[in-house]
């Protein structure tokens, strides 16, 4: 079937190549009669405009990006997903990219997004204090919407509650009996360790508890980690009876670390995961959670930044979301092996 261009349509209405364009784009100075003709022969043609070219045209890509630190995270797919979902119905593509969590990469992905004169970004940032990247941020003319960090009061922030969620966790855990609890997570430049080790601290001080710090670790979020860092804590003669895993990407370190030195969740050692899986809803026992809504979170993330794009003037804002403690079966109380699965959820 031969493709319609805007030629077939100029001669359809009678009119040049020119005065087509003009109505196809929305120009407000065509007569009406040449105006109705040129709609009335694209809708008898069928003919469907070249939306990309008009923006181009325009000084607009229709574009949008996402920078993540690992596209290849499974939870963070939903995310993506319902962004695209919300950015597509309003007529913007996506490009989605990893920063690997390193400065070099993430300065390049967003010279090139620069370049492509992207409409808006979400992203997180390998560094909340790094000079070079805050100005490479500051430097772009679209707006930006971080996710999950904390940087000064130009964008607009989406963000985890994760000092709630780890006051969770430690607070069912010291319910427990559990007082050597293991807290894994990344480097505290970065606001999620930050959050975390916040939480963390404030569950003893509720309970009028003194903690071990040599039990906190901020090293690294990915699985790598979580699997050297658990294998080190369970060869001390004092090791942790509970460890949560501070991190989307950390549970499968840990699981294998506790396999490799042959202990057994629970009846050995309690652990909650810092976000829900596939891993953590399969694995024998079925591993508790910290949880939130990626789905919910990538779609308000895409709402706020379309209406930052049609509002640019307006007041930063920042929106955080509380996650849930979702209990299953790998923890119990200390010395104790649990009699019942159970799953149940603590706000």
């Amino acid at each position: 079937m031969k493709r319609i261009t805007i030629r077939d349509v100029a001669k359809q209405a009678d009119v040049s190549i020119g005065t087509a364009s003009r109505v196809i784009n929305g120009a407000p100075n065509v007569e009406a009669a040449y105006r109705t003709r040129v709609l009335a022969a694209i809708k008898q043609l069928g003919f469907v405009p070249n939306r990309a070219a008009q923006e181009v045209r325009k000084g607009r890509s229709r574009e949008i990006g996402i920078i993540v630190r690992d596209i290849t995270t499974p939870v963070l797919a939903s995310f993506v997903r319902a962004a695209q979902d919300l950015f597509e119905e309003a007529g913007y593509g996506l490009l989605i990219c990893s920063s690997d969590n390193r400065k070099d990469r993430e300065l390049e992905l967003l010279r090139r997004f620069r370049q492509r004169r992207i409409e808006g970004l979400i992203t997180t940032t390998s560094s909340e204090v790094d000079a070079d990247l805050a100005q490479a941020r500051n430097d772009l003319d679209f707006p930006v919407l971080m996710f999950d960090r904390e940087v000064d009061g130009t964008h607009d922030i989406v963000q985890v509650d994760h000092a709630s969620g780890v006051n969770q966790a430690v607070t069912y855990l010291l319910s427990l009996g559990h007082r050597r609890i293991l807290l894994l997570t990344g480097p505290v430049n970065i606001y999620p360790a930050r959050a975390r080790v916040e939480g963390y601290k404030r569950a003893f001080a509720a309970q009028k508890l003194d903690l071990d710090p040599t039990l906190v670790r901020t090293v690294g979020f990915d699985a790598a980690t979580g699997f050297r860092e658990t294998a080190v804590a369970l060869e001390r003669a004092n090791r942790p009876s509970a460890i949560i895993a501070g991190g989307i990407d950390m549970l499968p370190g840990v699981l294998k670390a506790i396999r490799a030195t042959h202990l057994h969740v629970p009846s050995d050692i309690s652990v909650i995961g810092g976000a829900d899986s596939d891993l953590a809803l399969l694995a024998d026992p079925a591993i508790s959670v910290l949880r939130w809504d990626f789905t919910q979170i990538g779609a308000t993330c895409a709402r706020m930044l379309l209406e930052r794009i049609e509002a640019p003037g307006t007041e930063p804002r920042r929106l955080a979301f509380a996650p849930e403690l979702v209990v299953r079966d790998s923890c119990a109380a200390v010395a104790l092996v649990p009699t019942q699965k159970r799953e149940s959820r603590r706000k």
